[in-house]
């Protein structure tokens, strides 16, 4: 698949089932993370946020294979399906939240090194780390920000 092949639009209320299963993969591939909750309360959950507005899914072929929820300038979730991972869907959903923010904030785990390493490899500085005191999962984690670079001032006659 090629960047073209990705379609992204506003998330309906019927992809809460999909976008649940992706949250319900990534925390049982990632053993370190505590399953803190089923995976109905993921649909559920998922579910709220497409109710919120904030989530734009990303689309391979016909299939919704990826999702980011954002809050205004707040990522709350950006989760790409296993099958799907390493096709740009992610890059996709992120650079289209840039194109609508001057500036990017979010959270992930200190143990995540592949979120962190997209996150810096997308413009993303780390700005703040934590032991954990604040996420329901009680894990050390770290703040990221982004922001839009500003133009270059053209040269002042002197």
């Amino acid at each position: 698949m090629n960047q073209r092949d990705i379609t992204l639009r506003p998330a309906q209320p019927g992809d809460a089932g999909k976008l649940g299963a992706m949250i319900t993969e990534a925390v049982e591939a990632n053993t370190w993370k505590p399953r803190l909750h089923s995976a109905a309360q993921d649909i559920a959950h998922t579910g709220k946020l497409i109710d919120l507005g904030w989530v734009t899914v990303a689309e391979l072929g016909f299939d919704v294979a990826a999702f980011i929820a954002r809050d205004g300038n707040e990522i709350d979730a950006l989760f790409v399906a296993s099958w799907a991972q390493g096709q740009g869907l992610g890059a996709a959903l992120l650079e289209d939240a840039k194109a609508q923010a001057d500036r990017l904030e979010l959270w992930t785990f200190q143990r995540n090194t592949g979120a962190q390493k997209f996150y810096l490899r997308h413009g993303f500085d780390e700005i703040a780390r934590t032991d954990g005191d604040k996420n329901e999962e009680g894990l050390p984690d770290i703040r990221y920000l982004w922001r839009r670079p500003t133009a270059p001032h053209p040269e002042q006659p002197t």
